[in-house]
């Protein structure tokens, strides 16, 4: 099978990106299409929340971040070769990590419940704090980050897309030695050491400061 006859087939209601082509093609666009597919389940999310806000007027952040927490994209590569097909799917499990309390640390629920993170981004941004702070780690594993959302009983995001967007657009994050960890960055570290919690009594503080 040659470039020109290779085929992909995308699947926006199931998150499915499915190529089939020579190894060498599938490897150089794999990445690609993984965005062009992730791009329409954005577009259908935002259409279907559009609609929604349209029938009746209600706030549907809540709704939008449980459908950010659902939405995973699973990139099965399919790989001709002498009409062998073999298939590859990248599965992230949690990776044990010790979340604590100890002599000289604080635990992980403790801290949390402390800095009461608001969204995917600002928990993401907690938990590697706290693996960077408290467990002197230089840089923190996305299974690891997985294995921080078990141990506060909350539920999982598309771990790689929450990063890869707080390394765009928040600052909080930065990319780590390989693919699958990442570093907190000065910004992270002010943002979670200084800025959080963030609440209706931390303003009326700082408000009758200014009285």
């Amino acid at each position: 099978m040659t470039p020109s006859e290779a085929k992909f087939k995308i699947n926006v209601r199931e998150g499915i990106v499915e190529i089939e082509g020579s190894s060498t093609f599938v490897e150089r666009h794999l990445e690609k299409f993984e965005e062009i597919c992730k791009s329409a389940i954005q577009e259908a999310m935002v259409k279907r929340i559009g609609r929604m806000r349209n029938e009746d007027g209600r706030n549907t952040d809540r709704m939008l971040e449980r459908d950010e927490s659902r939405t995973t994209v699973g990139l099965h590569a399919v790989k001709t070769n002498n009409k062998h097909l073999t298939r590859q799917h990248m599965v992230l499990p949690p990776i044990p990590v010790d979340l604590k309390a100890g002599s000289d640390k604080v635990g992980l629920r403790e801290f949390y419940n402390k800095k009461r993170p608001a969204n995917h981004y600002e928990k993401t941004a907690v938990f590697v704090y706290y693996l960077t702070k408290f467990n002197k780690q230089s840089e923190v594993k996305f299974g690891e980050i997985l294995s921080c959302y078990d141990e506060v009983d909350e539920k999982k995001p598309s771990i790689i897309d929450i990063v890869k967007n707080s390394i765009r657009y928040k600052g909080w994050l930065t990319h780590g030695s390989d693919k699958l960890s990442t570093v907190l960055t000065i910004s992270g570290e002010n943002f979670v050491g200084f800025d959080l919690p963030q609440n209706k009594e931390k303003v009326q503080t700082v408000m009758q400061s200014l009285d």
